[in-house]
């Protein structure tokens, strides 16, 4: 028979609030067992094959990736699987996971946010845990995230806790490619405690359908004390960050990216929490079209009282199409500070190593003629910050572009553009 493991209700900085996992052992007699209590599960030499049940088909899906009898398990195109209920994948190694079909999540938000796992980092849940070692998710597919009935809730009530439709968790050497996510509630991924994590041929877009509405937080990649992750060649409509390098990322690699409508591509926010050491190092962006958004290169850490400390070291981004973009380089080491505490308190997160070249387009006009601001905090916090070859412009109206520092020696051939 199948058997039904109770899991601890708290795995290091998940808390698991669904409590009851089913995971299925490796021998094949509970596999049948499976397949009988899961008639929308077909195996075909080890092919795993999923139909809508009619009902909640969470469990089957889980019991399908847990069970070593299913080497690749299949979501035909043209299939949709509605999962009701948490998916707790967080054991699982050497799978193939084909999504052709439609991986949909129910939009019953009061269920969710008791049921959901939730992580005590920034207060993030999700509907999905994938951790293990060898595991690829690919199809062409799509995971949908019925995130409209999340903006309308979170419009009214800013502490209700929205899933993240996939997080991966305590895994090594995980691809996803040729998937597309739509409308998530929070997050599209969360990155934690990983390495060697490949995206490829992703697909995000999340935009609320009722005006006055946003999606909120809906960044495309949020990347959390993990090492060696690349994201590539992806297209994300959102309304946050299009990826957010959180504390201990390292070794990242971001390339071929069209992000609209985004808040940028961040490094940070770093040192908000007292007595938190944060690491960003060894990141690279390059060949990116940021339009329509907030921000583009952006790097943002803490000042003031009772705040940690960190370093950003060995940044590197270049080759950037921007248009239409409020803040097209932003450095500020003074995030959600005053300039007066900011002088009082300075950062403890240095800034070094950064080198930010070929940036290429159009400011927005929000702030006016600004197209550059590095706003450093006092006592040295950003060294051997170096720009290369910048060519932006502001809207005609606001005339030459403006190009501002603070507390910052700028280096490269676009140092003399600089006022400080």
């Amino acid at each position: 028979m199948m058997v039904i493991k109770f899991v601890r209700c708290v795995l290091l900085d998940v808390i698991l609030l669904a409590c009851i996992v089913p995971a299925v052992s490796s021998s094949g007699s509970d596999f049948t067992s499976t397949v009988k209590r899961f008639p929308s599960i077909s195996n075909l030499d080890g092919i795993c094959t999923l139909t809508n049940s009619s009902g909640d088909d969470g469990p089957a899906f889980t019991a399908a990736i847990l069970s070593d009898q299913c080497s690749t398990v299949n979501i035909p195109a043209g299939t949709t699987i509605n999962i009701a209920s948490p998916l707790n994948t967080s054991a699982t190694y050497n799978k193939h996971i084909s999504l052709a079909g439609t991986l949909s999540f129910t939009d019953d938000t009061t269920y969710w946010q008791q049921n959901s796992f939730k992580f005590t980092y920034q207060n993030a849940t999700t509907f999905w845990l994938l951790g293990g070692k060898n595991i690829s998710l690919y199809g062409g597919g799509t995971i949908q995230g019925n995130g409209q009935a999340w903006y309308n809730l979170y419009s009214t009530n800013s502490s209700v806790l929205r899933p993240i439709p996939l997080t991966i968790y305590e895994a090594i050497n995980i691809v996803v490619r040729d998937i597309t996510v739509l409308q998530t509630p929070f997050w599209n991924f969360f990155v934690s405690d990983s390495k060697k994590i490949v995206f490829d041929d992703i697909t995000l877009h999340s935009t609320s359908t009722i005006a006055g509405i946003d999606a909120k937080n809906t960044d495309g990649w949020d990347i959390y004390r993990s090492d060696d992750v690349t994201i590539t060649n992806s297209q994300i409509t959102n309304q946050d960050d299009c990826v957010s390098f959180k504390p201990n990322s390292t070794n990242v690699l971001v390339q071929n990216l069209i992000c609209n409508g985004s808040h940028g591509i961040s490094v940070g926010s770093l040192g908000q929490y007292n007595g938190e050491f944060d690491l960003v190092e060894n990141v690279s962006v390059s060949n990116i079209h940021m339009l329509n958004a907030q921000n583009g290169v952006r790097i943002k850490s803490w000042a003031g009282p009772n705040v940690g400390s960190g370093l950003v070291k060995n940044i590197s981004y270049s080759h950037w199409q921007e248009d239409n973009v409020d803040n097209p380089i932003i450095i500020d080491s003074c995030f959600m500070t005053n300039t007066t505490t900011c002088t009082q308190y300075p950062s403890k997160v240095p800034t070094e190593d950064v080198y930010i070249s070929y940036i290429n387009g159009t400011s927005s006009g929000q702030e006016q003629s600004v197209v550059v601001n590095l706003n450093c905090s006092p006592g040295g916090t950003c060294s051997n910050i170096k720009l290369d070859n910048i060519a932006l412009s502001p809207p005609a109206k606001y005339g030459l572009a403006t190009y501002l520092c603070a507390n910052i020696k700028v280096l490269g051939n676009a140092a003399s553009l600089f006022n400080c």
